[in-house]
């Protein structure tokens, strides 16, 4: 059984670890979700290092979206990976 979590658990989380307020949480979250979306939607990619890349390419009829996942989370995974670190 796959488990999800919607972005209100996302943002308590992230309060909880650095020891912020939810609304102000939910703002910067809001802010970097519509930050993403601008980029994409206006052709480009984005690196989130850490974390893996967003790959956007307008076609003539559709667009690719593809997701590229970081080092450590090919490792945590089992995927084919070079990283050594911590996971």
């Amino acid at each position: 059984m796959t488990v999800r979590i919607q972005k209100q658990e996302i943002v308590q989380r992230a309060a909880l670890k650095l020891s912020e307020d939810e609304k102000q949480i939910e703002a910067h979250f809001d802010a970097i979700l519509d930050t993403l979306y601008e980029a994409f939607k206006a052709g480009e990619s984005v690196t989130l290092t850490g974390f893996g890349s967003f790959y956007v390419r307008p076609g003539r009829d559709t667009w690719t979206f593809k997701f590229n996942p970081s080092q450590k989370l090919k490792a945590l995974f089992g995927w084919s990976s070079s990283y050594k670190g911590e996971l």
